[in-house]
């Protein structure tokens, strides 16, 4: 009795464990510098050329290039212990994602949440309104896009018909 029960609380264990795990790679996370954010990137742009970093944010535009490569705009938020945009703390700016393949834009779209691991490229400058933006370029190895989550605020989380009537009929 005793080694089933150890069992199932192992079998738990691991269920749950596996819901809290980073969702990069390790060997990509090993490889990539953690303190290397967009700021310190744009105090000097040149000597970070080829560092491995983990970024993240919110999708702004995707691109399809003709030569069947993908380049994602993506608005920066700071990353959770997972690697989850974290949208309660302030943005450091824009960066680009360069992705060797194509990926379709109606999944990636305005909005969704991203976290990449790749190698800086260097720095791209392209028209953001009126002015020219210097975007940090990254060549990712490594996509997860977060699924969506519906939050729906009290009183609407749940309905039920029946509440408020004695013996849950009307």
């Amino acid at each position: 009795m005793k080694s089933r029960f150890q069992w199932f609380l192992l079998l738990a264990l691991m269920v749950f464990l596996s819901g809290c795990v980073h969702v990069i790679s390790k060997d990509l996370r090993t490889k990539s510098d953690p303190t290397l954010t967009l700021l310190r990137f744009r105090s000097n742009p040149e000597t970070f050329k080829g560092k491995w970093v983990i970024w993240g944010g919110e999708i702004i535009e995707p691109v399809a290039q003709k030569d069947t490569t993908t380049q994602i705009e993506v608005y920066q938020r700071p990353l959770g212990w997972r690697g989850e945009p974290n949208e309660t703390y302030p943005s450091e700016g824009r960066f680009l994602v360069l992705y060797d393949k194509y990926l379709d834009p109606y999944l990636f779209s305005s909005g969704k949440k991203i976290t990449v691991a790749g190698e800086i490229l260097g720095e791209k400058i392209k028209p953001l309104g009126e002015m020219d933006y210097r975007y940090p370029m990254v060549s990712s190895k490594q996509i997860y896009l977060w699924p969506e989550y519906y939050y729906r605020p009290y009183p609407y989380t749940y309905y039920d018909p029946w509440w408020g009537y004695p013996y849950g009929w009307g």
